[in-house]
C-alpha cells in the first residue's frame, strides 16, 4: 500500500495522539516536537486503544492497562522486546498521510 490520506494537521494538536482508521487498519497517529507518528493502534498486551490513551512527552498509555509505548519507535516503555508495527508518515500541504504498507 502507498501513502494515503489520514487527517488533517490540525486534528492531532501538538502533544496529543489520536485512534485513526486508515484502510482496514486502525492506528494510533501521536504529534510530538512538531512531528507526526503513526503506529499500530492496537496494544499487544489486550488489545485496547493506543489511539485512546494519554500522552506524557513521546509516551502513550493505553487506556485499559496502563503499558506505555514511546510513539517514536513503537517500543513498550518497560521492554523493548515488545512494541507495536511504526507506520511511515508525511506531510503534503496541510494533509497527514501515512503509509501502512
Amino acid at each position: 500500500m502507498a501513502f494515503v490520506k489520514a487527517a488533517a494537521v490540525g486534528e492531532i494538536p501538538a502533544g496529543e495522539i489520536r485512534e485513526l482508521q486508515v484502510g482496514e487498519k486502525a492506528i494510533a497517529v501521536a504529534h510530538v516536537n512538531g512531528k507526526f507518528f503513526a503506529m499500530n493502534g492496537v496494544c499487544p498486551h489486550r488489545g485496547g486503544p493506543l489511539g485512546e490513551g494519554s500522552m506524557e512527552g513521546n509516551v502513550v498509555t493505553c487506556p485499559w492497562h496502563g503499558w506505555q509505548f514511546d510513539v517514536t519507535t513503537g517500543k513498550a516503555c518497560l521492554n523493548d522486546a515488545v512494541g507495536v508495527q511504526e507506520y511511515p508518515t508525511e506531510i503534503r500541504g496541510d494533509e497527514l498521510y501515512v503509509d501502512v504498507g
